[in-house]
């Protein structure tokens, strides 16, 4: 059985990510041929050779690239794939599925995302698909909501390779990385520095935090464009010195393991595979109650579920960890073993494979 991935991301984490996991795991199970498109200059791009069968290397321009029709057409013509599985969106999800359809291929769509559509072209777009997967139930009942049949879609969580966070922190080196203090207690936040990510919420809170924990140090990890407007908002706030803006990692096994606490203050999030990470690494975790966040977060378990957009509410999360040490290692380890009995790359790589062979014997003429 051939397998078609398109996946457009240009960095190695999120869904790219998810699929580099799956593209290895598929490689190990066996029984699958699996062909690899992808942007020029991703960095899945450059790795996926080792565990791809083979990788297309082409432009992709978004949502109004028309002519990435006809050069997927063109590979799907050459590949002849039994599947195209498209993992992500910026136009491959409705330019994929439309070069499937026209070449006849059965075609899969990932839905990583859980902001809503207009129903009307949710409809017409949702039945360029013969199955959906989300990475999350907070997913599913969106496209539920917008009329998709559920039985058209399956939920198939992201995953997390939790051996590569779980190696104990050097406290040493990370507080000499970031110029911290000895005494520092830390929270991060990882995620793009997008309005949706909500890192505005935790900033307004940050002046009370200091005042219940004059220790506490914050550090965003991650780029976008409202970099400059949240450092202004600190700059206003007079917290700078305690907030650190340190762009994006590829070391976020070494680092998640020293943290004290991750923020996770999204207005809307499928999964979150940063929440992942460091549920992982044994950090504790305070997320808001929107997508698929309270099916990594257990409110009280392995950290807390606030309202999104709550100042008070992520004040009170974050000093109450913070100045509970005890308590917080405790979720800490309960959240490491949510992850790996919940979040396996094994269980993704099954997930997807099941679909796949579903799909197969169910093929027209099959």
């Amino acid at each position: 059985m051939k397998i078609l991935h398109v996946e457009t991301g240009m960095h190695l984490y999120g869904g790219a990510l998810q699929v580099r996991y799956l593209l290895d795991g598929l490689k190990r199970e066996g029984g699958t041929e699996n062909v690899l498109v992808c942007p020029t200059g991703s960095q899945i791009g450059m790795e996926a050779e080792n565990v791809a069968d083979k990788v297309y290397i082409v432009p992709m321009r978004g949502d109004l690239d028309l002519p990435f029709i006809l050069r997927l057409t063109k590979i799907i013509r050459a590949e002849r794939p039994d599947i195209v599985h498209l993992h992500s969106r910026r136009g491959a999800d409705v330019l994929g599925g439309i070069a499937a359809k026209l070449n006849g291929t059965r075609c899969i769509l990932t839905r990583r995302v859980d902001n809503p559509e207009r129903r009307l072209l949710a409809k017409l777009k949702y039945r360029l698909y013969d199955h959906i997967i989300t990475i999350s139930n907070g997913i599913k009942d969106v496209l539920v909501n917008e009329g998709v049949p559920a039985e058209k879609i399956s939920c198939v969580r992201s995953a997390v390779d939790a051996e590569r966070y779980s190696q104990p922190g050097d406290r040493k080196w990370f507080l000499k990385e970031f110029d911290l203090p000895g005494d520092a207690r830390t929270c991060a936040v990882v995620a793009q520095l997008i309005e949706r990510k909500g890192h505005r919420y935790l900033i307004e809170a940050i002046p009370e935090i200091l005042r219940n924990c004059s220790e506490a140090y914050f550090l965003f990890f991650g780029k976008g464009p409202m970099e400059a407007k949240l450092k202004l908002q600190c700059r206003e706030s007079g917290i700078s010195d305690h907030v650190i803006f340190a762009g994006f990692r590829d070391d976020l096994e070494r680092i998640l393991p020293c943290l004290d606490l991750l923020v996770h203050p999204a207005l809307m999030e499928g999964l979150g595979v940063s929440l992942l990470q460091a549920a992982a690494a044994g950090v504790p975790i305070v997320g808001t109650r929107v997508g698929g966040i309270p099916e990594v977060v257990r409110d009280g378990v392995n950290g807390y579920l606030i309202e999104p957009g709550s100042i008070g509410a992520v004040t009170d999360a974050v000093v109450r960890l913070l100045t509970s040490p005890d308590s917080a290692r405790a979720m800490g380890r309960r959240g490491r073993e949510m992850v790996r009995e919940n979040f396996s790359v094994g269980k993704m790589v099954e997930g997807n494979l099941k679909i796949y062979l579903n799909m197969q014997e169910n093929r027209p003429g099959g």
